[in-house]
């Protein structure tokens, strides 16, 4: 038992949501059914006919979350989906009429841009005697409190050291900025965060704007240093893609929005009746979004963007990219141990947006890259018969023995294979069986196009925030979902092996890229 105050506290509030417990007993006995039942099939009675039925039901999901994303991103182009406040606006706001405003700074060996931070909180317009500034300090990161230590920091900014212990995640650092928070507002940002200097006066105008149940804003996130090279300008796409096209579709199609990582504005006393954050979960962002529609209340998008650090190193990627996946899975099993609870709490619309928002996108993640694999191998095959005087139609639909040239036919190891029996051919290659593959055909050509459209919205976002330099990368895009994968497959594995474990991003690496 942990004996964190606050973690055991956010435990006893959220007994059945919290991610403290990776798998309850009841959601063991359900996949250990599905599982057994799917091996059963597989081994004891047609593992062909199986294979088509798995292939079908992953198809049916894809289809389904392509559509909702499509829906999402292009409903967004109407400019409905968030508020649009002036500058104008903002700063006709009289000082004296604005709240207080408690920013939440949680540091973690961040010595190297922790003041960054602390300079871009100095230039907002916002009167400093009105920011409740918390620096959320670890108990063993020296470092960081050595480099705070020497800003000769206003009265303003306090210093809250957060106990060493497990977890140790960013989560469990907010909930003991947000217990001490004193503002009516109150918002999280990461020590890498450059903030529109207006956005704080935005936010609070918007709120004046919305409805008492409107517990968060969430502003949109994009990259200072998208031309660093190839990855940040592929993440910089992505992000685009995510902030300033699906995340306002979700607002307008009345779903769950799972949250950005920083720049989330909340009423302090509705995210204080909510109890704050899952210490335990790693993408507590998400987890919270769904949280706040169980609920009952509301998130809303502005038009007001942070730039933070696009990661600009492989490793470094891909271990971020692991831990969003790890947090994905996390939320998408809490929120499903009792999924008529959820489906009541949710509704329908709600619940069916939260698992393709969730835990969808997170198995199209994984299976990307087999598939991906598997097409790559079929294809090669089929050029292979090609190649040898075969026509593609036959190689793809017909009964292997139609007159097919015999050099159609690889031998490795003693084992013949055709591109068309490696996805299914039936019993005995009846010709009943070998014309239903013609499915598959289907299947292959709907993945290329979905694909396809996945590559037009990323140009339209490109196009939407006049990114026209990143529009070539926008193009190699599926170059960048093999990577999204085997970031997702390592998270996948991390979540049985090592569930709390926080992948630490290491942040300041455009600087040291600038300094070379």
């Amino acid at each position: 038992m942990n004996h964190d105050p606050l973690v055991r506290e956010y435990i006893q509030q959220h007994p059945d949501d919290n991610a403290s417990t990776f798998l309850t007993l009841r959601q063991k006995v359900r996949y250990l059914m599905i599982i057994t039942g799917v091996s059963g099939a597989i081994l004891f009675y047609d593992w062909h006919y199986t294979l088509l039925i798995l292939n079908l039901v992953v198809i049916l999901i894809y289809f389904t979350a392509i559509a909702f994303r499509c829906a999402a991103s292009f409903f967004s182009l109407s400019g409905y989906g968030e508020y649009h406040i002036s500058d104008s606006e903002a700063r006709a706001i009289p000082d004296a009429e604005l709240p207080v405003y408690t920013i939440l700074l949680p540091l973690y060996r961040e010595e190297a841009v922790a003041d960054k931070i602390v300079g871009a909180i100095r230039s907002f317009e916002y009167p400093l005697e009105k920011l409740d500034i918390k620096l959320l300090l670890e108990e063993d990161d020296t470092q960081t409190r050595n480099v705070i230590g020497q800003l000769n920091l206003p009265e303003q900014f306090d210093i809250i050291i957060v106990p060493d212990g497990q977890p140790k995640t960013k989560p469990k650092a907010c909930n003991y900025g947000l217990r001490r928070a004193k503002g009516e507002f109150c918002v999280i940002y990461d020590a890498e965060d450059r903030p529109d200097p207006l956005q704080l006066r935005k936010v609070v105008a918007a709120f004046r704007q919305a409805p008492e149940n409107l517990a968060c804003i969430q502003a949109k996130l994009n990259y200072f240093n998208a031309t660093q090279n190839q990855l940040t300008r592929w993440f910089t796409v992505e992000y685009s893609t995510t902030f300033d096209l699906f995340l306002p579709g979700l607002q307008i199609m009345g779903v769950p929005i799972p949250l950005g990582g920083t720049s989330n504005h909340f009423r302090t006393e509705v995210l204080q009746k909510l109890g704050g954050w899952d210490p335990f979960n790693v993408t507590e962002d998400c987890d919270l979004g769904i949280k706040i529609y169980k609920a009952g209340y509301l998130t809303r998008m502005i038009d007001s963007t942070t730039y933070e650090e696009a990661n600009s190193r492989l490793w470094n990627w891909i271990r971020q990219r692991s831990r969003w996946t790890k947090g994905f899975l996390q939320t998408h099993l809490t929120h499903t141990r009792s999924p008529f609870t959820t489906l009541r709490q949710l509704g329908v619309w709600g619940y069916l947006g939260f698992l393709l928002c969730v835990g969808f996108s997170s198995a199209m993640m994984l299976l990307n890259v087999i598939y991906w694999i598997l097409a790559g191998l079929y294809g090669s095959l089929l050029a292979w018969g090609v190649w040898h005087g075969d026509r593609l139609w036959d190689l793809i639909a017909q009964h292997p023995q139609r007159s097919l040239n015999l050099h159609s036919i690889v031998t490795i190891h003693g084992y013949h294979l055709r591109a068309w029996p490696l996805i299914y051919y039936g019993p005995d290659q009846s010709p009943f069986w070998s014309n239903i593959s013609i499915a598959f055909f289907a299947i292959a050509c709907f993945l290329f196009l979905a694909n396809l459209l996945f590559v037009t919205i990323h140009i339209l976002a490109c196009l939407h925030r006049k990114r026209y330099d990143l529009l070539g990368s926008a193009l190699t895009m599926p170059i960048y979902w093999i990577l999204i994968s085997i970031g997702a497959w390592k998270g996948f594995i991390q979540l049985f092996t090592n569930p709390f474990y926080w992948e630490k991003t290491v942040h300041g690496l455009d600087q040291l890229a600038h300094s070379h």
